[in-house]
């Protein structure tokens, strides 16, 4: 499996701004030859697509407005117009929705999978495909427990069992697809400035709860996201935490 960047086509949803656009911008910086960048944020995911071009080059990056839950067959297609093949994905794209079980479910779960499964067809080398890697972002509380988030809880716990069986080494071996699991510590973005609880009148509990918790910047996981795909092999799961390098786990 090669784990040089230079020279990756690499897919990200979810970069418009935050965690995914800084996996842009790490990627970009250690040698990827393109960024397709995605994001339902048309703006800002446009404004960001500037802002890359002008520090990376305009041949660098796109941009391509989506809606993970919808787009999935469009986006393809418009991916495929810009380039024939795409060597990494990231399914980045998330919410925390916790008055809304089906966005939730819909969107963490049930997009990453069929993202996954579209572009494991695309990559793998047992069907015509150069091989690859798809990163599927979990979270910390996809293995840690709180009281207030249940149902992201089941939606992040979903994304690590679904990624680890489909990185199994029997299918890596199959396929020659690497598919591995990063799992963010809190992370101060947008998604974590407005965190909703499931019992109304619980929020302060949680946010004090949070105070004991370290934090990171976005900067971390992007950086964290290149050394997973440096390091990882198939079927592991690895944690970006307090700014450390990314680092395996067992969970």
């Amino acid at each position: 499996m090669d784990r040089d960047v230079k020279g990756k086509v690499v897919l990200i949803t979810g970069s418009a701004e935050g965690l995914g656009l800084s996996m842009v911008e790490n990627f970009l910086a250690n040698g990827a030859k393109l960024a397709i960048m995605l994001d339902i944020n048309e703006k800002q995911g446009l404004q960001s697509l500037e802002r890359i071009k002008a520090k990376f080059g305009n041949d660098r990056a796109v941009f391509f407005k989506c809606n993970v839950t919808e787009d999935l067959d469009k986006v393809y297609q418009q991916v495929m117009g810009v380039t024939k093949n795409v060597d990494v994905v990231v399914n980045n794209a998330g919410v925390l929705a916790e008055n809304d079980i089906k966005k939730t479910i819909d969107v963490n779960v049930t997009a990453v999978m069929e993202w996954t499964m579209k572009f494991l067809e695309h990559m793998r080398k047992d069907k015509g495909g150069n091989g690859g890697t798809i990163i599927n972002v979990s979270s910390i509380y996809g293995f840690r427990i709180t009281a207030h988030i249940p149902y992201y809880h089941a939606s992040k716990f979903a994304v690590l069992g679904f990624t680890k069986s489909l990185g199994h080494e029997y299918t890596f071996k199959r396929t020659g697809v690497r598919v591995v699991t990063l799992c963010p510590g809190l992370t101060t973005t947008q998604l974590s400035q407005n965190p909703q609880v499931r019992e109304e009148g619980t929020l302060n509990d949680f946010l004090e709860e949070l105070k004991d918790t370290e934090w990171q910047e976005a900067k971390d996981i992007g950086r964290g996201t290149v050394e997973i795909f440096q390091k990882a092999d198939s079927g592991t799961v690895w944690l970006v935490e307090g700014g450390r390098p990314a680092e395996k786990i067992n969970v």
